[in-house]
């Protein structure tokens, strides 16, 4: 049976969704630079720890990314704006092409799990806020072992918990390391390439299929 991992942050969560209470608070042209860096500060924080075997919850990641990210540009946050911007992090939206893409790969009778370097509750809160929670058989966190993508055990943890096999096991993610990390690993791969800009990180491991839209899977996921 061909099984599904969707990545959540930047996949089925927009995670520039917090752009718009950035711009109330920096105006628009600040705030994109500063929503960017942010989520590259984020992930190169889970990047460091994992290697040093320094755990700490994506949730810290994410606040301690925040608070490097204000002082690197001088934007001059508050601590209660910061307080609001992590609030808002907890409550992101959905792609508008997530709910129909989920809906048709149910309906067509593929399990769908949720895979994310965040906490199952967080995970939880994310997908119920954004009403996808119902079109997942489970959530599968990188926190049960204590680590982040694309460390090799994280996909073998997804594998012991989901109950399938590399062979049957796609995922599909926007983030290209996360597609090098599960190719590396043995699963097929659906990049997810949401904007003409994005590049793929040219390591010679290619993803099996490339998409531009959610929407697209059920036509190639075999």
């Amino acid at each position: 049976m061909t099984t599904l991992a969707f990545d959540v942050y930047g996949t089925l969560i927009d995670t520039q969704g917090v752009v718009s209470l950035l711009s109330s608070y920096l105006g628009d042209d600040k705030a994109q630079e500063f929503s960017s860096r942010w989520r590259d500060k984020q992930l190169e924080y889970s990047f460091r720890r994992g290697l040093m075997q320094q755990y700490e919850d994506f949730a810290v990641c994410t606040k301690d990314a925040l608070l490097f990210t204000n002082n690197e540009l001088g934007a001059g946050l508050t601590a209660p704006q910061q307080e609001e911007l992590l609030e808002k992090y907890r409550s992101l939206p959905a792609f508008d092409d997530a709910k129909t893409a989920l809906s048709k790969l149910n309906s067509a009778g593929i399990e769908c799990f949720a895979f994310s370097n965040g906490s199952a509750d967080a995970v939880t809160e994310l997908l119920e806020g954004a009403e996808l929670s119902r079109y997942f058989k489970d959530i599968v966190s990188c926190k049960d072992i204590k680590s982040f993508k694309p460390n090799p055990q994280v996909y073998q943890h997804f594998l012991d918990k989901s109950g399938s096999k590399e062979q049957n096991t796609w995922l599909i993610s926007s983030n290209s390391f996360d597609i090098i990390g599960a190719s590396a690993a043995g699963w097929k791969t659906a990049w997810v390439k949401r904007s003409r800009e994005a590049q793929f990180d040219p390591w010679g491991i290619n993803p099996t299929i490339t998409v531009s839209s959610l929407s697209q899977l059920i036509e190639n996921i075999k």
